[in-house]
């Protein structure tokens, strides 16, 4: 070492002479020697080979050495050729550099670059480099620096980590990031501390932890290689032992450890045994054995085995042997990534943390189901006025719904502030749409009462209608209908449970409808009047109740409320003119399943359907087409035990 000192100091003596540009820098700063002692990796700069160099810079504690790491990072470093000496350097022109010295930064002039050389480091030394800085940028001034180091550390990490990141844990002010120090130093600890007591106590200090990140170390130290043996292996390491033939282990698989361990010989399909004794076949025999005995496969095994005897062919087991190979041996896996003590308190700590998953997943669903329900019950919940109370088939409401959103879209172009925009969207698209549900119930349906066929043919050739009056003034474009910002991101309980607060909002405003709703039936005239009406219309109007002026306002109300729906429904779908076909089945199902004419009935309705589609799409998440149509059939299977609904209605009204 000191001989290399000596060499370097030399060096740097005869470069001061040899290069008249450089005698400005000062030949005894150690982070020049440092460079020197490793300058031939460096100038090679083989990312196989050029660890130690940067290893020994990380750790010379020397003051410029973070400087020199993030200038090589840049690809700002160069060198002499002739004499190896270090520099920074920024190009001039195409021809010439301007120098600075590497130990105080200070400017040197500006040379040719004919005997300089400009050091590129691969994307591969980069990250090298790049893992070297996260001690320096771990005890960084500015927060976000220290930020992105232990970003890169959760990226990439390593045991060289441990020591840097328990340093900079000291004097740490800011409370987030050092609690993000304090989680990370104990996921390090539990991956790569030299103790395993250490390791093991930061295991049981993560039971229960659902985090992403503790599941991804405990699962890399619980990983295991299969293998082969003529007895039971003993040992801690050994994970657990294998069946040939079990779901965890095939037979195939069972022999091929076996045929890599060199412990039996190797497998030969039929095609080919069958064409290598086709190959060997001389004078009607092969290998003595006449080819009109050759028609069981036992009988080819026989004369492939001859060949082998022979030296023709390679020797290959048969089915027998194989089968007795099996037999013979033993299969097992053995933990390969951490020490046996290590990895089974790993084993253990996943098996707890995996039925608490399994647990907060079911919290998941049933949150998203909920969530879908809510969306559900706010789309079908004027289909139930329409359909449920007035008997009406509106295949028509769904467009109901896309007029709501293009009425939000629209106020959304004159009004900029997004939360001021909504508040008037709601009562806007109410009226919008209950006024187009009024002439649609004045033009068309009150012609068609107690006609449900001729209903269902106008009502859909109206919605056909509409989608075409929505493209021709908006386009085939979605149009976007922006949320509040106090809506962005999610309600979030840990890594596995959580739900956007949109969603939040439209279960919120689904209830207030509901209230609404029951509060207009309950406790208001019209809903007595409608109650009325839909008991009784000859009753009702001998009482002096015009069933007429009641339909059309019962069914402007379930257009209204359509409209306000759609305003929700836009804030987190897209909004186009088809928009409604994504609803107008979903709340058909939701209003026939819950009991037609029952609020109630239709609450309950929305919560089975949107469980049911929730829970069919967790089942099969990659085919959501299939998904729908299992719905579809279980609803048709619920309506053959239940024609009624859940909550049928009694009386008179069930009878309407």
């Amino acid at each position: 070492m000191i001989l290399r000192a000596v060499l370097g100091l030399a060096m740097l003596v005869v470069a001061t002479v040899a290069a008249p540009g450089l005698r400005a820098q000062a030949p005894e700063a150690p982070i020049q020697h440092l460079l020197q002692e490793h300058g031939e990796i460096i100038a090679k700069s083989s990312r196989r080979t050029i660890g130690p160099a940067i290893e020994a810079l990380a750790t010379s504690g020397l003051p410029e050495a973070q400087v020199v790491l993030e200038r090589w990072q840049a690809k700002e470093m160069w060198f002499h050729e002739e004499t190896g000496l270090f520099v920074f350097a920024e190009e001039v022109d195409r021809s010439t550099i301007k120098i600075f010295d590497i130990a105080d930064g200070s400017e040197i002039g500006d040379v040719p670059d004919d005997d300089y050389k400009q050091l590129k480091p691969n994307s591969g030394i980069r990250g090298l480099i790049g893992g070297a800085l996260v001690q320096f940028q771990l005890s960084d001034p500015n927060p976000r620096n220290r930020m992105r180091a232990l970003n890169a550390i959760e990226r990439r990490p390593e045991a060289g980590h441990l020591a840097a990141l328990r340093g900079a844990m000291e004097g740490e002010d800011n409370p987030a990031i050092a609690a993000r120090k304090a989680r990370l130093e104990r996921l390090l600890t539990m991956e790569f501390d030299e103790s395993e007591e250490a390791r093991i106590a930061a295991i049981e200090g993560f039971a229960g932890d659902l985090g992403v990140d503790v599941r991804a170390v405990l699962n890399r130290m619980v990983a295991t290689r299969r293998g082969a043996a003529a007895e039971a292996p003993e040992g801690a390491d050994i994970a657990r032992l294998l069946t040939p033939g079990s779901e965890d282990l095939s037979l195939a698989d069972a022999y091929g450890l076996l045929v890599s361990a060199e412990l039996a010989a190797p497998r030969i399909s039929r095609d080919a045994k069958r064409a290598a004794l086709v190959a060997n076949i001389e004078n009607g025999s092969v290998a003595g054995i006449e080819v009109a005995t050759l028609g069981s496969e036992g009988a080819r095994d026989l004369a492939y085995a001859a060949l082998a005897e022979a030296g023709v062919v390679e020797p290959v087991a048969t089915e027998a042997q194989v089968a007795e190979a099996l037999e013979a041996h033993v299969f097992f896996e053995r933990y390969v990534a951490a020490p046996p003590g290590v990895a089974q308190a790993a084993q253990v700590a996943l098996g707890a943390i995996e039925l608490r998953l399994g647990l907060n997943e079911a919290a998941d669903l049933a949150l998203d189901a909920l969530s879908l329900a809510s969306i559900y019950f706010l789309a079908a919940i004027g289909l139930a006025i329409t359909f449920g109370v007035m008997r009406v088939i509106n295949m028509a409401h769904g467009e109901f719904i896309m007029m709501g959103a293009y009425t939000g879209y629209v106020v959304q172009l004159f009004v900029s502030d997004y939360t001021l925009s909504i508040l008037i969207a709601l009562p806007l698209a109410f009226l919008v749409t209950f006024g187009a549900g009024v002439a649609m119930e004045r033009l068309v349906i009150r012609w068609l009462y107690h006609r449900p066929l001729e209903t269902l043919l106008a009502t859909f050739g109206i919605s056909i209608a509409l989608q075409q009056l929505a493209k021709n003034i908006f386009g085939t474009q979605a149009r976007p209908l922006t949320a509040p910002g106090w809506l962005d991101g999610s309600l979030v309980f840990n890594d596995v449970v959580s739900i956007s607060y949109i969603r939040i909002a439209i279960f919120v405003l689904a209830l207030l409808f509901l209230a609404l709703f029951l509060f207009v039936m309950n406790r208001t005239r019209l809903g007595l009047e409608v109650r009325a009406v839909t008991q009784n219309p000859r009753m009702a109007a001998s009482m002096g109740i015009n069933p007429d002026r009641i339909n059309m306002l019962t069914f402007g109300f379930g257009s209204g409320i359509a409209g306000i729906a759609g305003v929700a429904i836009g804030l987190y779908a897209k909004v186009t003119s088809e928009m409604g076909q994504d609803y107008i089945v979903q709340s058909f199902m939701t209003v026939v399943v819950g009991g037609v004419g029952n609020i109630w009935g239709t609450l309950l309705g929305a919560s089975l359907v949107g469980l049911l589609q929730k829970g069919i799409e967790w089942m099969n998440p990659s085919n959501t087409l299939a998904a729908q149509t299992y719905m579809i059939l279980f609803i048709i299977l619920f309506i053959q035990f239940r024609p009624r609904g859940i909550i049928a209605l009694k009386g008179r009204a069930a009878e309407a």
